[in-house]
């Protein structure tokens, strides 16, 4: 039986033992590290992808989405204190409900990390190109800074970026600690600095209508800005390089979200405000398609004058209420530190394909170690060869509801399987409880279902087409290979064959 393919917790963790990483994360590092992970492309550039999908209405949309992550980050917080290893919600799924369910989740997670890496190396472009443009006078060719559907031919920079990251991430270099705190200081300082030059100049006319594509547009605007939250997923997969997990993971994980939810919303008002942030309409009325064609013509029409149109969004808003060199200054710091982002998403799905080769579901030369850098370099190359393939080719807001789809299938799964644990493992001990767990896992739960469902349908077309192709990949090679089912309950790895952080903590 398939789903009775389960890996105990317990072997789980005895694996883990025998290739454990070096525990030295601790809360602090752990919260900025998951603010640095979240604070990104999502608040930078999709505050235009929902204004044109939902006007000022995109404030209820952050609140939406943010609750959603919230009562999802409460679910994972009892599993990432319960079972401190790496692979995130691919281990726990495979802890609770199976060898074929967790294939499925570590399927999804790679549009979670791999297209979400395309998604902010495409945000990073967009700044960098607007602050040369700014501050030299010259003007690119459209052709080489954005991808078809924009009207464009190639997004270069984005292919620039997320090659030279992936360069990065096969010689091992190490984002320090500290370079890692000064990186977060700078997107929360700017923010800021945007919140306190934003909101004094506030025009409430600009809010109205508070709601001009109805609720049905906030719903597709909380589908897309849920990009903007994800990235406290990312904290999970540094599980086996913390320090006391059991108390340490559930205070990086909700301590991240609850600081990046107060700037989103403060930021959301400075933009609405500021410059207004009404949808561009089609000749029948209804709001243009995000990522489409006739949006990029519309925005050329007007000369890109219009927030929708931005991206640089935040950069842009400072910009027209008189803040010229501040808008740069933004420009500046988001170019410098996105991409920390990218990093840390590009790592996270090598970490999480290293964690399927590990349980025999993948083939194991997809986690070869290189005998000097110490780094998978052979998904690290695989995977970076297609995240430039997406930045370059696709605009930002496509690639993050794509990223999205496999985000909410994943933190839907780790919810169910909170639930499933406290019945089939109730005596196991748990440091971190999620509270009133039933109501708050099922308010996880069918919040990723609804916030899915507002995707595009293209978007759902391409995520269940990709689950197609997992599902092929697994009874070709994971069904007979995997761990599991060759009776291998635990491995035996040296510690030292396991990929490096690119986070060295020196604090």
């Amino acid at each position: 039986m398939i789903f009775g393919r389960v890996k105990s917790l317990d072997a789980i963790l005895a694996t883990a033992a025998k290739k454990s990483l070096h525990r030295s994360l601790g809360p602090v590092q752990l919260t900025m590290l998951g603010i640095g992970g979240i604070i990104g492309t999502g608040i930078f550039v999709l505050t235009a992808e929902a204004a044109q999908k939902a006007g000022p209405g995109m404030i209820l949309a952050f609140i939406i989405a943010g609750f959603v992550c919230a009562v999802a980050a409460l679910c994972y917080a009892e599993m990432a204190a319960m079972v401190p290893v790496s692979g995130s919600a691919y281990t726990y799924s495979y802890a609770v409900m199976g060898e074929l369910v967790a294939w499925m989740v570590g399927w999804a997670l790679v549009l979670e990390y791999a297209v979400a890496a395309g998604a902010v190396s495409v945000g990073w472009s967009g700044y960098v190109v607007g602050l040369f443009q700014a501050m030299t006078g010259i003007t690119i060719p459209k052709d080489f800074i954005l991808g078809p559907i924009d009207g464009g031919i190639v997004n270069v920079p984005a292919a620039i970026i997320a090659g030279l990251v992936t360069w990065l991430l096969v010689l091992g270099t190490k984002e320090s600690a500290t370079v890692n705190a000064v990186l977060v200081g700078i997107k929360i300082a700017a923010l800021a600095l945007f919140v306190v030059l934003a909101l004094p100049v506030m025009h409430l006319q600009n809010f109205h209508p508070f709601a001009p594509t109805g609720f049905g547009g906030i719903s597709a605007a909380a589908a897309s800005i849920f990009f903007a939250y994800v990235g406290f997923d990312a904290v999970s997969t540094a599980a086996e390089e913390t320090k006391n997990p059991q108390r340490n993971m559930p205070i990086g994980l909700i301590g991240s979200l609850g600081v990046c939810t107060v700037f989103y919303i403060l930021v959301a008002m400075g933009v609405i405000g500021g410059v207004g942030a009404q949808p561009m309409l089609d000749g029948s009325g209804h709001a243009i398609a995000t990522g489409s064609t006739e949006l990029a013509q519309s925005c050329s029409a007007i000369h890109d004058n219009a927030v929708v149109c931005s991206k640089e969004a935040l950069a842009w808003t400072l910009r027209q209420i008189g803040w010229p060199q501040i808008g740069n200054l933004l420009g500046l710091a988001a170019g410098l530190a996105l991409p920390s982002v990218i990093l840390m998403m590009m790592f996270g799905q090598t970490r999480i394909f290293f964690v399927m080769s590990r349980d025999g579901l993948l083939p194991t030369g997809l986690s070869k170690v290189h005998p000097k850098y110490r780094t998978p370099h052979v998904i690290t190359i695989i995977t970076g060869i297609f995240v430039a393939i997406f930045a370059a080719l696709f605009p930002v807001g496509a690639l993050a509801d794509i990223s999205n789809s496999g985000t909410l299938f994943a933190f839907m799964l780790v919810a169910i399987a909170v639930m499933v644990l406290r019945k089939t493992d109730p005596d196991r001990r748990r440091p971190f409880r999620t509270p009133a767990v039933v109501p708050v896992a099922s308010l996880a739960v069918l919040g990723c279902i609804y916030l899915f469902f507002s995707l595009s349908n293209y978007t759902i077309t391409l995520f269940f087409s990709w689950a197609a192709i997992g599902l092929v990949v697994y009874f070709l090679y994971g069904y007979r290979m995997s761990n599991v089912a060759r009776g291998i309950v635990e491995t035996h790895e040296l510690d030292e064959d396991a990929p490096h952080s690119p986070i060295d903590p020196l604090l």
